[in-house]
């Protein structure tokens, strides 16, 4: 079946379906990038992925001729050059999608028992990182020490709702009820909508945004970013320049800013939150992705179940 696209891109699929074949450059460029511009939230980290990691590498290849044993040699390549396996399986995950669509859309007629999915590398165990209250101190003056105008503003806002980076980069002032302190991301990772209760602290914080970005004579009115890059008048791309820099600084150099998010959740769970609430908060779907917090209040858990010793063991009845 082959997908529908603007008038621009219907010779180059009259010429597939008439067996034409496609290199995996043309592939991505005639065919695969307009679909995903159409579809996909952030089609510009396929574009990125591709131009930098499979263009040169792979491009020229049909796509009939990209066999595992090709597709190995790229992945270990990869590997040698030093890169994390998590970036890897990002770019695994992109030509895995292609090979698909590029079979489902019959770019590839008969499929080779040798043109498998690419296995995604191990990551081991998963290890979540939590700042100790020692940590955000050292982390938030680092920060404010940054010559970036926004980077202490931004980490701190995380740390306040437990927002993903891309939702707190990407959020506008119109967003923001102020007099019922909510803010509401338009469409977050599942798709959906959500909202944010905003803390007294967090609240503290978008005043100094707004204070911030008054002094540099950036706009703050309802259709604007919360965080204006100065020299674009839009959204930052990323704050990792910076943000690398600070964590360094601070001796967090295996933090990351998810970990924020993390940190959010660890502080509400020590403190008592109940899981259902802390799902909430952080706009999960489903209990299952908050579970794994519960072990971070052994303690607490300890002192709940003397409530039921103190009753029963103690003699009362």
């Amino acid at each position: 079946m082959i997908p529908f696209f603007n008038r621009s891109h219907t010779a180059d699929l009259d010429k597939s379906s008439a067996g034409v074949k496609l290199s995996l450059n043309q592939f991505f460029d005639d065919v695969y990038f307009p679909h995903a511009k159409a579809t996909k939230k952030q089609p510009h980290h396929d574009w990125s992925i591709f131009n930098k990691h499979i263009r040169n590498s792979l491009g020229r290849h049909q796509l009939d001729e990209l066999l595992n044993p090709i597709l190995d040699v790229w992945v270990r390549e990869q590997t040698i050059a030093g890169y994390q396996r998590s970036t890897i399986n990002k770019h695994i995950h992109l030509m895995n999608r292609m090979l698909s669509l590029a079979r489902h859309w019959g770019y590839i007629v008969n499929h080779n028992p040798q043109q498998q999915n690419i296995k995604r590398l191990s990551m081991g165990d998963y290890t979540q990182r939590f700042l100790s209250a020692e940590e955000i101190e050292r982390l938030l003056k680092a920060c404010r020490a940054s010559q970036h105008p926004f980077l202490y503003l931004f980490v701190r806002f995380l740390l306040l709702t437990g927002a993903r980076k891309g939702e707190a980069r990407m959020a506008r002032w119109a967003d923001v009820d102020f007099e019922k302190r909510i803010w509401t991301v338009p469409r977050s990772k599942n798709g959906r909508s959500r909202r944010i209760v905003l803390s007294n602290a967090a609240m503290e914080v978008l005043r100094d945004i707004r204070k911030k970005s008054d002094q540099m004579l950036l706009p703050s009115e309802a259709d604007n970013f919360l965080f204006t890059n100065p020299a674009t008048l839009t959204a930052y791309q990323s704050f990792y320049a910076a943000w690398f820099v600070a964590r360094d600084l601070a001796g967090l150099s295996d933090l990351r800013i998810h970990d924020l998010r993390h940190t959010f959740a660890s502080l509400l769970i020590n403190k008592g939150v109940s899981l259902y609430e802390v799902q909430t908060l952080l706009g999960h779907s489903s209990v299952q992705m908050t579970q794994r917090y519960a072990h971070l209040a052994p303690d607490l858990l300890q002192n709940r179940t003397e409530i039921v010793g103190g009753i029963v063991g103690g003699g009362h009845f």
